[in-house]
């Protein structure tokens, strides 16, 4: 019996809390899955052991800004308008999940790195910078998504004895002063260290992107499914 296809859903313009329902429902559910969404509002994103009441919530709250927590772990992301997620779901017994699942970020997440390379931008997964306890993008744990030194994006995980879940975000644009206030990032410190779709490619089609996004990821999964 052959390895499964795996659905491919652009789920074109999602609030994050919609998009953070898809993926559980896609988890519970644990048929591979391959989605892709463009967020239509900005939301304050807390791992799954984190406290709702850690100091970037409070923060977000007193702004009027939601705060969601999302299946994953690492710790808080600053999601924005337009930011594009992508979300894997393969069942546990899936061999493209492999025993390294756990450290498996960037093969995981190739997709986003192909994608980027088809608009020119050279960009991988790096080790964590470690730099920050609050913001995931700059935290200790997993890989961080590297374009010129600056940190593009971040990929979180999530398995169950049923599936595994892996999903990321690139911002498209980033509110630098609500990231600062949110997380007590100073300018001077967050300016060198992160960077955004725009930057790297300023006339960015975001739709176009996500879609792009999506069959590369799909068409990764099924090279992984082809005999050697």
């Amino acid at each position: 019996m052959g390895i499964p296809a795996v659905e491919l859903v652009d789920d074109g313009l999602l609030e994050p809390a919609e998009t953070i329902a898809r993926d559980e429902a896609a988890l519970a559910e644990g048929t591979p899955l391959v989605r892709v969404a463009r967020l239509s509002s900005p939301a304050l994103s807390l791992g799954v052991g984190q406290s709702s009441n850690v100091a970037p919530a409070r923060k977000a709250r007193a702004l009027g800004l939601p705060v969601l927590r999302r299946n994953t772990g690492g710790s808080g992301v600053l999601l924005g308008d337009g930011d594009v997620v992508w979300s894997i779901v393969l069942p546990r017994d899936d061999p493209r999940v492999g025993r390294d699942f756990v450290h498996a970020y960037a093969r995981l997440g190739a997709g986003i790195v192909r994608t980027l390379a088809t608009f020119g931008v050279e960009a991988a997964w790096g080790p964590a910078l470690g730099l920050s306890e609050e913001f995931c993008f700059l935290g200790a744990r997993g890989l961080a998504l590297v374009s010129h030194g600056k940190v593009l994006g971040g990929a979180a995980q999530h398995a169950t004895q049923k599936a595994v879940l892996h999903h990321g975000v690139v911002p498209l644009t980033l509110d630098r002063q609500r990231l600062e206030a949110l997380f007590g990032l100073a300018p001077a410190f967050s300016e060198p260290m992160l960077t955004t779709l725009v930057e790297l490619v300023p006339q960015v089609n975001p739709i176009s992107f996500a879609a792009r996004l999506g069959d590369l990821i799909g068409d990764g999964l099924a090279d992984e499914s082809s005999p050697a």
